[in-house]
């Protein structure tokens, strides 16, 4: 038998909980044993559960029995995760997480400390909910040099920018609405200023590259700054505007990694990825382009990627699965600033600035307001011919 421990018993925990139980049969054909619940550590009670005799406030209890093979993580956040889960590896449990910041920062360390100790340290659910992307880089794609990763990878914010496109609301607005609906939290700050799709495409490019990419190496702009009016004029030249995350290998080695808000034409597959739905592009040398596409998060489909670790980890006991990138450092990533691209500009004297740009329009702009598409070019060599003036917005093209 193989018994679990869950450490967390919010929305993912519960969930997590919640299919172990529902799909019982289900999962010990696939991992032909018994897999079971034991406990669920959290600081509260939940008497109404039907999981409330499994409940412990102590992880030493979780820690200290040698019954229990796999630890769930659910916890969030990179400070009693991160110490439960080294404690985890340490005694011998492999460890099942869908924290994407404890990966994006401690991932590396976490990896090798699972090998060490002949245990699995599994994270499909840190990056795109449900949507399977972490196994098929590591195993489908492995015969594959990857080239570039390029995800619409934060449901909350896609919905908020669906929501601007189709029905005209301002971001407050179509923020306060996502909150309402429950796919933006009160603080939504990690979401809308691209936070979290940070970790994310961090924890992509870490895998696919082979060296641990940081957050903090990692420029992030989030949305805060799309309004209507470019919206509008994105619609104007068949594009709609997205916040992708990318991480671009360059010739040298080393990894572009960035994550910002981008015009998206309308013949690339992911302008079509619309309100809490998630989409990951890659490109390998010999497969060429694949998208992975579903729902980002929510608390059945990330459970369900969650207990689809419980059975690789329950399955793999004696030969364990192994996912493995080196150390990072200054020399693993290099600045976008160079990657030559079409760039959106909105704002007075722009026109002036970009005389072959194609001029965009909308219905009832401001007389002073210009808008325009430049030819490719860097950043820098776009900070360069529009110094003394700054932009209302800026933003790269995706073809």
């Amino acid at each position: 038998m193989v018994q679990v421990a869950i450490l967390g018993f919010g929305v993912v925990g519960s969930g997590v909980a919640e299919v172990l139980a529902t799909n019982e049969s289900q999962i010990e054909r696939k991992t032909d044993d018994l897999v079971r619940l034991k406990y669920i550590l959290d600081v509260r009670d939940f008497p109404e559960s039907p999981f409330a005799d499994k409940i412990v406030h102590d992880f030493s209890i979780i820690e200290n029995d040698p019954d229990v093979s796999i630890v769930v993580e659910t916890i969030g956040g990179a400070r009693a995760a991160l110490e439960f889960t080294r404690r985890a590896l340490l005694a011998g449990k492999s460890v099942v997480t869908s924290n994407k910041e404890l990966v994006a920062e401690h991932g590396c360390e976490l990896l090798k400390l699972a090998a060490e100790q002949g245990v699995s340290y599994l994270f499909e659910a840190s990056v795109g909910g449900g949507i399977p992307i972490i196994r098929p880089l590591n195993q489908c794609l492995a015969a594959n040099e990857i080239e570039e990763i390029t995800g619409i990878l934060n449901g909350t914010t896609n919905y908020i920018l669906t929501r601007m496109i189709r029905a005209g609301l301002s971001f407050d607005v179509a923020l306060k609405e996502a909150q309402q609906n429950g796919y933006a939290e009160q603080d939504p700050t990690a979401d809308i200023e691209g936070y979290d799709a940070c970790r994310k495409i961090c924890i992509l490019a870490s895998l696919a590259f082979g060296r641990h990419v940081y957050p903090r190496q990692v420029p992030t702009e989030g949305i805060t700054g799309v309004t209507l009016a470019d919206i509008a004029y994105a619609e104007s030249c068949g594009r709609k505007i997205k916040l992708l995350g990318r991480a671009i290998r360059q010739a040298d080695g080393r990894v572009c990694a960035y994550v910002a808000p981008h015009l998206v034409s309308e013949e690339n597959p992911l302008s079509g990825v619309e309100d809490v739905f998630n989409a990951i592009a890659v490109r390998g040398n010999a497969i060429g382009d694949v998208m992975f596409y579903g729902r980002g998060a929510g608390k059945l489909p990330t459970a369900s990627a969650v207990v689809a670790d419980v059975i690789d980890a329950a399955r793999h006991r004696d030969a364990k699965k192994r996912m493995v990138w080196e150390e990072g450092g200054d020399d693993v990533t290099t600045s976008p600033d160079s990657l030559k691209s079409p760039w959106y500009l909105r704002g007075q004297g722009v026109c002036a600035r970009f005389p072959t740009a194609e001029v965009l329009h909308r219905t009832d702009a401001p007389e002073e307001e210009q808008a325009v598409l430049t030819a490719p070019m860097s950043q820098t060599e776009l900070e360069k011919a529009l110094a003394g003036i700054q932009p209302v917005s800026q933003f790269r093209v995706l073809e």
